[in-house]
């Protein structure tokens, strides 16, 4: 399978009036061709931070990557110029940004807006632009396109702006399709449309997925694989089937255990404290304050990755074989 993106030991600093936030810490993940990776994690964990990094969108001051190489086709985006990136963007990586409203210019025609990809990087003609940009309406659905053209992104609905800027996103058609908390700000029936958009999408254009979400119903959905992330650092990947049916952080159990559910009476189960200080972050284990589980040597050194098959990997103490008997003796007594 051709792997079109990999991210190694990437690292994302914020300088701020009260010190440095570290806010991504030694990411590694990589994504194939036709695949939809989901990131999941809390508010704050990096999720963001870490796909702006792909597209070269931290802001510099006070944003920075200080470590790390992100290739993208074989190429590293990390020694790119400015310039250089505003020939990837948009034609070979594009992004959905959290907010369609402010992710679209109000004072623009959507018409205007769509046409403006093709024209800046095909070079086409006004009439061969506005051709395609039907095209792209029609195709993640939006009604009467011709009419819609010309009106104002106030004239939309939520689902509809939605569905604009998916269209902006692949008028050119990228390679890679980055959604950053695509359906956040809809409601569950709009969702459901939104993801089952992406899933045609992906069929017509085969086109790779990065999905950033905290909604683990939205990555039941279309994730092949799934990358939970923690306080700046991926603690477990694995596919679908993997992580919802055979979980081993307790992070990642955590999470899951935190999604309602129909077939189940009773409490959620929330997980007991917060995500740590990213000014001064922990050496150890970042879950170890609010672990159940946390034994002496998660607080004071980081877990190795542990390969529990060719696709399933996690950096959990408990995953040590040293570790298990440790914990299994302390338990006995």
């Amino acid at each position: 399978m051709e792997r079109i993106l990999e991210v190694e030991n990437l690292h994302v600093t914020f300088s701020t009036y009260g010190g440095t936030v570290r806010a991504v810490r030694g990411v590694d993940f990589y994504l194939n061709k036709g695949e939809t990776l989901a990131i999941v994690g809390e508010s704050g964990c990096g999720k963001s931070v870490t796909s702006n990094a792909i597209m070269r969108l931290i802001p510099n001051p006070p944003g920075k990557i200080t470590d790390g190489r992100i290739t993208f086709k074989g190429k590293d985006l990390t020694s790119y110029t400015e310039k250089e990136m505003r020939k990837v963007r948009g034609v070979d990586i594009s992004m959905i940004f959290q907010d369609p409203m402010t992710a679209l210019n109000p004072t623009l025609t959507i018409g205007t807006q769509l046409m403006e990809g093709l024209v800046e990087h095909q070079k086409v003609s006004s009439k061969e632009a506005k051709k395609k940009a039907i095209e792209m309406m029609e195709l993640v659905g939006i009604p009467s396109p011709e009419e819609r053209l010309k009106q104002y992104p106030h004239q939309f609905s939520g689902g509809m702006r939605q569905r604009i800027v998916i269209a902006i996103a692949l008028i050119c058609k990228p390679e890679l399709l980055i959604a950053d908390e695509p359906t956040t700000a809809l409601d569950v029936t709009i969702q459901a449309q939104i993801l089952e958009l992406f899933e045609k999408i992906q069929e017509a254009t085969d086109v790779s997925i990065i999905l950033i979400t905290h909604d683990l119903g939205v990555v039941a959905k279309i994730a092949d694989r799934i990358a939970v992330m923690y306080a700046g650092k991926i603690i477990e990947t694995g596919t679908k089937r993997d992580i919802f049916y055979k979980p081993q952080h307790p992070y990642t159990k955590g999470l899951l255990n935190s999604v309602p559910r129909l077939d189940e009476k009773g409490k959620l189960q929330p997980i007991d404290g917060t995500p740590p200080d990213l000014f001064s972050p922990p050496v150890g284990c970042p879950f170890t304050a609010r672990c159940p589980l946390a034994m002496e040597v998660c607080d004071k050194v980081y877990p190795n990755q542990t390969e529990l098959s060719d696709v399933h990997q996690v950096n959990c103490w408990l995953q040590d074989e040293r570790a298990k008997k440790l914990l299994a003796s302390t338990v006995s007594k």
